[in-house]
């Protein structure tokens, strides 16, 4: 496996090296477009409202609400003990 990857660098090295150089070349000459470029835009708006970085600002109170506060309980009856539930249930077996 390795013997093919060195045989195809030696095939393809001296094609993929310049063509690699070429390519760098460019992105270089990008990034170094957008670097100087990056000089020329305009400074951010100025914000509108309130500066949230102020400790003094007036915000909405918070209050407490409940996730649970709407639930009900949904049992027909009070739970009984088990031994009461498992007499009065009629059985699923078929008596022999």
């Amino acid at each position: 496996m390795f013997a093919q990857f060195g045989a195809k660098r030696a095939a393809v090295g001296t094609a993929a090296l310049a063509f690699h150089r070429r390519n760098f070349r460019i992105w270089a000459a990008v990034a170094l477009a957008l670097v100087s470029l990056a000089g020329c835009l305009p400074t951010a708006p100025p914000l509108i409202g309130a500066d949230p970085a102020d400790p003094g600002a007036k915000v909405a109170a918070t209050t407490y609400r409940s996730t649970t506060a709407p639930y009900t309980a949904m049992r027909p009856t009070a739970p009984a003990a088990w031994g009461s539930q498992n007499g009065s249930a009629p059985s699923a077996r078929p008596e022999k």
